[in-house]
């Protein structure tokens, strides 16, 4: 297990390492490298066809790099800091992530450690942290013992609630529920319209 502090060094190093996040570990690193961005890919046995998302520690942070309309600033000001994901137009600051598309996923989560690495870095690019078609790490222990070997180390935040954020595809009109995760699709019906 490793610091913040560490962690920070290694993303700027453009290394992988794994985080805690309010609802399951996730590997991050550096979204504006591509090589970090490949190794995470790697890492999980990732397909390529399927994008990463980018962590923010306040919506500040997504500035220029996707476009939120009313909708979604509305689901930002509602649930975030927390698990809703949004997916929406990327916008003019390119980063390694999207690596094709037109949209790009983003959350600011709700988890303190992690907010004060993100300070440091900024945005990261994510994934949970598991071999892909496994189930995601709730504790750092379990993100440790699977993933353990391919990155630069783990953050132990504590435990998640193991269930991944809701998915919100607020590019399309009208925007849809991909995934009903914490937030339930009634909670969100006010904010969607219904």
């Amino acid at each position: 297990m490793i610091t913040v502090e560490a962690a920070v060094a290694a993303i700027r190093a453009g290394e992988v390492v794994v985080i805690p996040t309010d609802t399951v570990y996730g590997l991050a690193g550096d979204p504006s490298n591509p090589e970090a961005v490949e190794r995470i890919y790697a890492i999980k046995g990732r397909p390529p066809q399927l994008e990463l998302s980018l962590l923010a520690s306040d919506i500040s942070q997504l500035d220029g790099l996707v476009e939120m309309d009313g909708v979604a600033l509305s689901l930002a000001a509602a649930f975030w800091p927390g698990p809703l994901s949004l997916i929406c137009p990327v916008g003019p600051r390119r980063l390694a992530i999207p690596r094709s598309g037109t949209t790009l996923m983003v959350r600011v989560p709700g988890h303190a450690l992690l907010g004060r690495l993100l300070d440091e870095t900024g945005p990261v690019a994510s994934t949970s942290a598991n071999r892909h078609g496994m189930a995601p790490a709730a504790t750092g222990s379990e993100a440790e013992a699977a993933l353990g070997a391919e990155v630069s180390g783990v953050i132990d935040g504590g435990p998640g609630t193991g269930m991944a954020s809701t998915i919100i595809d607020a590019s399309s009109r009208p925007p849809r529920l991909l995934r009903e995760g914490p937030i339930t699709r009634i909670a969100l019906g006010p904010h969607l319209g219904g």
